[in-house]
């Protein structure tokens, strides 16, 4: 076992102090939303190719070809989460973390069900309507455990999120984060996971979550990496994750005649995992563009907005105004940016931290 923390050079700075922003690391959360919204753009059919007016592979063949491997964008995104969590969590109360999830997710998350209901009454065709009902159950964020429709696509994700930062809370953070703990957590979690894919049952999958754990352990064992250098237990958590990862990604695509290639799958993945890594192991430490600082903060409120909305913007453009093809896709994709920016500036940064300050009293 690993020395306690208290007897390891690196957690001798002064707990206080503001860490340093991994700019290099925001650049890869909003490269992951663009894996993600290139799928939800050109990588798949259904609704999109209602838009589109004929499947996107036959308007962007060659990039429809890699835009199908654009799903493993989330993988990517749970490996980042695993980081960031453990890195923000460090020296945080259960009170302090439990707020500022909050502040984080829910100020822009709740613009964008606006946003998206009121196209839902604009272009039925591109978001079918949800009753009231349903409406206000998604706000908070709890609609698919009581199997409610959701009104964002994306919003699976954050209920998968929502039950890590609960796993990760009460296991973690309410004792105090150490080394140690998070070793712990990340090594019963595994265990966790083997076991309950071998024996399965829907209890299990709710709380273990098999399909997801190995991305969220890899991304906490390698901020373990990055806050307490190298050492062989941490990259061991990160080998084994990566290992199951992989095997999870390429589940499903095996049978005769699937769109993706298991083999590129696995590259995919190996990539998320060695950027992450390379930024644990400080060699991106000389990214340190302000526009990387930007790209970050747009990355959550666009990838809220941009499956449903920009089908909607597809469909105006390309159908309704007859913009070329990738014209239409480079409009989208900025005017989903630019809206993301507009959300963050005047949302997330000015109801956020009220919001933080409201829920002072836990």
């Amino acid at each position: 076992m690993a020395p306690p923390p208290a007897k390891i050079p690196a957690v001798t700075a002064s707990p206080g102090r503001p860490r340093p922003r991994l700019q290099a690391l925001d650049g890869l959360r909003l490269l992951a939303a663009l894996m993600v919204c290139l799928y939800h753009y050109t990588g798949r059919g259904g609704t999109v190719s209602e838009s589109w007016h004929q499947d996107p592979g036959q308007i962007f063949p060659t990039l429809h070809r890699a835009a199908v491997y654009g799903c493993l964008g989330v993988e990517f995104f749970f490996v980042i989460s695993g980081f960031v969590i453990c890195m923000s969590s460090w020296g945080r109360s259960l009170g302090d973390f439990f707020r500022s999830r909050v502040a984080r997710l829910y100020p822009a998350y709740w613009v964008a069900l606006v946003l998206v209901t009121a196209a839902s009454v604009l272009l039925p065709a591109v978001v079918h309507p949800v009753r009231a009902d349903e409406f206000l159950v998604n706000l908070t964020m709890l609609q698919q455990p009581m199997g409610v429709p959701r009104v964002l696509g994306v919003c699976w994700t954050l209920w998968v999120e929502v039950r890590f930062y609960a796993l990760f809370a009460l296991t973690v953070v309410l004792p105090g984060v150490t080394y140690r703990r998070v070793v712990l957590f990340c090594s019963v979690w595994t265990l966790a996971t083997v076991l309950s894919t071998a024996a399965g049952g829907p209890w299990t999958e709710l709380v273990v979550m098999p399909e997801y754990a190995p991305y969220f352990i890899g991304g906490l064992a390698l901020y373990l990496v990055h806050r307490f250098g190298s050492r062989p237990l941490s990259w061991g958590i990160v080998a084994c994750s990566w290992i199951l990862g992989m095997r999870l990604t390429t589940e499903g695509l095996w049978h005769h005649g699937s769109p993706r290639n298991p083999y590129v799958a696995m590259v995919v993945i190996t990539l998320a995992f060695a950027a992450v890594a390379a930024v644990a192991a400080g060699w991106t430490r000389r990214a340190t563009w302000s526009w990387l600082t930007t790209a970050g903060a747009l990355t959550y409120p666009f990838y809220l907005v941009h499956e449903h909305l920009g089908w909607f913007v597809i469909r105006v453009l390309h159908r309704g105004w007859g913009v070329p093809p990738w014209a239409t896709l480079a409009l989208t994709i900025l005017s989903m940016l630019g809206l993301a920016w507009l959300i963050n500036r005047q949302v997330e940064n000015r109801f956020g931290p009220r919001l933080k300050r409201s829920l002072k009293s836990f």
